[in-house]
């Protein structure tokens, strides 16, 4: 698909509360299985990089905590890529640190989706002012991308501390308009060291897609590769803990977290946990985690609801043959599930904003990290379990028992939202 064409804006001037946190510097030798994974990279190609430290959040009003003050403590650079960015508290005060860091002459870009932020968002005004450059990406709902939206969420300050995972900047307890009756179920990963580069040359990539100045996007390029030239290299304490940052778009590495998850699933021995809002996987992924859960693995799949109303009528329509397989599934009710996350053996684990659909694996621009052999994989897979044997579990005998209406509702859904998705990607999901 074509380049977009984005808006930008810049003005004359310069240039979660009920959730946790865990920060780990990683120090412990690697087991046998967490050596398998980094080693045999294979088809996955990542380049992991040693030497981070990491942190955990479970849910917004933390991570918000953290991104503010890592904003106000910026020296050079700050950029953010983000889906939603909402009027609301969180908004205000992401916005409020967005601005100031301007005004201390930081450089300071933004990247919004067009149908995900509101295009008339009362924070352009003041970023405007202030010296915030921002853009939209796809401002309508077919642009040069096609249909393809931005769902990254991720940020970099100062080229060597980053965040990367689901969270939008939007209120834990909001969703559209209705209140929650608890914080979202979500997760983002501060990044402290060498991978913050790689989350800062992504943003960098989009930003010149974006740009309709050719001149001013090749002068760009040259800066930010001398930024990174000058920036001190942070040396690794330990090597038993790997990183490797994951992006995708619609013109480089188009299938590379699809490919991530299938090979890391591939390898598998002991256990598979895998949280998901939208779990509509394609044929490669059913029969990677059907294959799996054959062979012995202990595959517990965390569903969320009510989030797509059409996805809670088709995707049960999955759930007999990955069930037939030994597979365990459990549908997540406490709240809004929007975490996409997975731990694989206890010391793989990948934290980022792409769903298992169509939209995220063939459309979207998406980005997560891969994380192996740190404690943070220990942190996510407890509160993944945590979350599991809290939720409703599907029993095989009453989805078997289903009546033939439901059935039927199950199976035309999910064959019209496949359907749907095959000619929307034209025919690149499979």
């Amino acid at each position: 698909m074509r380049p977009a064409r984005a808006q930008e804006f810049a003005s004359p001037g310069l240039g979660s509360g009920s959730g946790s946190e865990h920060e780990h510097e990683s120090a412990h030798p690697a087991s046998d299985t967490a050596r398998a994974f980094p080693k045999a990279r294979g088809s996955a190609r990542l380049a992991f990089s040693a030497g981070n430290r990491l942190r955990l959040f479970r849910s917004g009003d933390a991570y918000f905590e953290a991104l503010v003050e890592r904003i106000r403590a910026a020296t050079r650079c700050v950029v953010l890529e983000v889906y939603i960015f909402s009027d609301d508290d969180a908004g205000e005060k992401v916005s409020a640190a967005l601005v100031d860091a301007a005004r201390r002459g930081i450089d300071v870009r933004v990247i919004t989706d067009g149908i995900g932020t509101h295009r008339v968002l009362r924070f352009y005004d003041d970023w405007r002012a202030h010296g915030v450059r921002f853009r939209i990406f796809n401002p309508h709902l077919f642009g040069r991308f096609g249909f393809a939206r931005t769902h990254r969420k991720i940020a970099s300050i100062d080229e060597t501390i980053s965040f990367v995972g689901g969270i939008n900047i939007v209120d834990d307890l909001e969703n559209e308009g209705v209140r929650l009756d608890a914080p979202r179920w979500d997760f983002a990963v501060e990044l402290i060291g060498p991978v913050a580069s790689e989350v800062d040359a992504a943003f960098d990539l989009q930003w010149q897609r974006l740009d309709r100045n050719p001149v001013a996007s090749s002068l760009e390029r040259t800066l930010a590769f001398v930024r990174r030239t000058l920036t001190p290299s942070i040396e690794a304490a330990s090597r038993a803990s790997e990183v490797a940052f994951v992006a995708r778009d619609n013109l480089n590495r188009r299938r590379t977290i699809e490919k991530t998850y299938l090979h890391a699933i591939g390898r598998a021995r002991e256990e598979i946990l895998l949280a998901n809002p939208y779990f509509v996987p394609g044929r490669k992924l059913r029969r990677a985690l059907v294959e799996a859960a054959e062979r012995g693995v202990a595959v517990r799949l965390l569903i969320g609801r009510k989030e797509f109303r059409v996805l809670d009528y088709a995707v049960p329509s999955l759930y007999g043959m990955l069930m037939a397989a030994g597979a365990q599934i459990a549908e997540y009710n406490k709240t809004l599930l929007h975490g996409k996350v997975a731990v694989i053996d206890g010391n793989w684990a990948t934290v980022g904003s792409s769903n298992l659909d169509a939209l995220s694996l063939v459309l979207n621009h998406e980005a997560n990290v891969v994380i192996v052999n740190d404690p943070v994989v220990s942190s996510l897979r407890e509160a993944i379990r945590s979350a599991f044997d809290d939720s409703p579990a599907i029993d095989p005998q009453r989805y078997a028992a289903r009546p033939l209406p439901v059935r039927f509702v199950n199976w035309f859904t999910y064959n019209a939202y496949r359907l749907a998705m095959k000619m929307l990607t034209i025919g690149e999901y499979d």
